[in-house]
Formats: C-alpha cells, structure tokens, sequence
C-alpha cells in the first residue's frame, strides 16, 4: 500500500489523536493540527518527519488555508483530509445562549467547510483526493438537549452531500463518518452552559443515562478508518459502532410513515 500524505484536524486529543498514531503507524505521513501545537510534542519525538505538526484553530478561515497550503508545500501532496475539530453543546434550545450557539456553528460546520475549501483547489489539481467529515449519529437524527449540536452536524451532512455530487469527476471521494458514543476526551474549549433552566433537569437526566450506557471504545476504530484510507470507492456514509444503526433505522421508518400519511394531502398542495 503506497503511503498517503493525511491532513488531520484536532490532532491533540480523541478521535483525531487516535486516527493519527494509527496512521503513522500504518506508515502514512501526517500533517497534524491541533490549537495548541505543544500537544503534538510526542508525536514528533515518536515519528519524526513522517508528521508535521501545524498550530490552526479552525474557525480562523485565513488560518485554515494558510494551513493547509503548508502541509501541502511540505509534503508535496495532499490525498486525504480528515476534519474531526468539533466539540458537542448541551443544553435545549430555550436554555441555549447566542453565544454557545455560534460557536458551535462556528467550529463545527463552518471550521469543517473552511479546512474542506482549502483543500479542494489541490485535490482537483491532481484529480484525487478523499476527504473525511467526523459527523455523527446526531447528523442523521436529532437527541432533546443537543439541538444546536444535531444542527452543526445536519448541516455538515447536507453540505458534504452535495459536495461528494460536485467534486466527484474531479476523482475526488468524500465520506461522512457518524459515529454513535464514544468515550473520547471533552473539548477543553467548549463554552460552559449559562443558562440551565430546571425545568428540563429530569429530561438531562434520562438523556444523560442513555449515552452513559452507550460508550464505546474508539481505539476499536482505527482498522475501520485506516480502510477509508485506503479504499478507492469509499463510502458516503459509514456508521462507528453498533448504536447508530438499528436508531437511524427505526426514526427512518417513523419519518416514512408520517410521509405516506399525509400523501394526499401533499400532493393537493402541488395545484396544478
């Protein structure tokens, strides 16, 4: 298997440090990015110059094409980028302030789009390129307490779908990973919720007990993802973990049956 020069975003903690020790493992070479570049220290003293660590917060547009140039110029390639930056808000929509909703769109939607612009123009040069988008089981369908959350990632899905739709004769693959709960660290940078109303506290409460049981491991992913790496027709959705499935599965089955419903109803709307 020829070696892949691998963009990684949130390279410091989670998914994103775990994806990148299995990559460069695997013998790939790593652009890792992370806010903070100290973070990557070890990786460097590990690896060497298989990884080049690049400090980029990427709600910064300007950071995150700078950034992305740079690893490109370093490496001379780019084949995969992996946008993993993200972090989950808690809270209902009543209690959520301006605020902590901006900044989840912020980093999850638009840091996400920025990294991917950046990228584009390389990976249609060299006509390839798969770019991979961490959204999750919450981009498929919605939980009561992480609105502004399903709605970073809902908008994640439908702007990679048309993206997938749109670069796809330049050789260029795109892949949504959703995974289900996972035990991966807390963004440390995460707004600390103002505005708690207890009115919702036994909601949290069931909605708390339900993922707790849920967890997985995400050492357990990296055979999967070091796949996509690999795989020349990957795919545009992929499930981590056994929760999603049998959920996404049954709400799909609700929503079809609430269409079907109100068919005739619908189609009167058309009028002509």
């Amino acid at each position: 298997m020829k070696p892949k020069i691998i963009f990684i975003t949130a390279a410091s903690r989670g998914f994103g440090r775990i994806w990148t020790e299995a990559a460069l493992e695997a013998g790939h070479r790593v652009v890792a990015t992370a806010r903070n570049v100290d973070s990557l220290a070890e990786l460097v003293d590990k690896y060497g110059d298989a990884v080049y660590p690049l400090q980029l917060d990427v709600t910064d547009r300007s950071a995150a094409f700078s950034a992305v140039a740079e690893g490109h110029r370093h490496f001379g390639a780019l084949d995969v980028v992996i946008n993993v930056a993200g972090f989950s808000l808690y809270g209902t929509i009543e209690e959520t302030t301006e605020y902590e909703a901006r900044a989840q769109l912020e980093t999850n939607l638009f840091g996400t789009l920025w990294v991917t612009q950046a990228a584009l123009p390389f990976m249609r040069q060299q006509q390839a390129g798969h770019i991979i988008q961490v959204s999750s089981v919450g981009g498929v369908v919605s939980f009561p307490t992480l609105g502004l959350y399903n709605a970073s990632k809902w908008g994640l899905e439908a702007f990679s779908e048309a993206l997938a739709m749109e670069v796809k004769d330049f050789g260029i693959k795109v892949t949504l990973v959703e995974p289900g709960v996972y035990e991966t660290s807390d963004d440390e940078n995460a707004p600390v919720q103002e505005n708690i109303i207890p009115a919702y506290d036994p909601l949290r409460a069931v909605i708390r007990q339900k993922f707790s049981a849920k967890k997985g491991d995400p050492g357990a992913t990296t055979a999967l993802i070091l796949n996509m790496i690999s795989e020349p027709e990957p795919p545009l959705r992929l499930f981590l973990g056994n929760f999603p499935y049998p959920l996404v599965t049954s709400k799909y089955q609700e929503r079809l049956a609430t269409w079907a419903q109100w068919k005739k109803a619908s189609d009167a709307a058309q009028g002509k």
